[in-house]
C-alpha cells in the first residue's frame, strides 16, 4: 500500500476534474478532504491496473464516507476519480468497525 499524505503534492487533470464534476456531482478539489481522515482506508484498485498501480482512498467528509481513485508517481498522488459510492462506504465501515 502506498503512504498517502495530505499537502501540495495532489494532483488532477483539469479536464477530468471536469468530468467527474458532471458525472458524479464532486469537485476534485473537495476529494482532496478524504486523505485527511486519519480513519481513512487505501485499498488497491485492481480492476483498473493494468499500466500503473492505482488505489482507492475510502475516507469520511462531512456526514459521508467518499470514494477516490487515485494513482502514486514518486511524491505526487493524482486524483483519477471521486464519488459517494455505497461499495467504498461498507468497506470504510467494516475496516473501522462502525455499525
Amino acid at each position: 500500500m502506498p503512504s498517502v499524505t495530505c499537502g501540495p503534492h495532489l494532483e488532477w487533470d483539469e479536464a477530468k476534474a471536469a468530468s467527474n464534476l458532471a458525472q458524479h456531482g464532486l469537485a476534485f478539489v473537495a476529494a482532496v478532504a478524504a486523505f485527511a481522515d486519519p480513519g481513512r482506508v487505501i485499498l488497491s484498485d485492481i480492476g483498473h491496473s493494468q499500466q500503473e498501480p492505482r488505489w482507492y482512498c475510502l475516507g469520511r467528509v462531512g456526514d459521508a464516507i467518499l470514494t477516490v481513485r487515485f494513482t502514486k508517481r514518486g511524491r505526487r498522488v493524482r486524483i483519477n476519480g471521486a464519488g459517494y459510492w455505497r461499495k467504498g462506504k461498507q468497506l470504510y465501515e467494516k475496516k473501522n468497525q462502525l455499525p
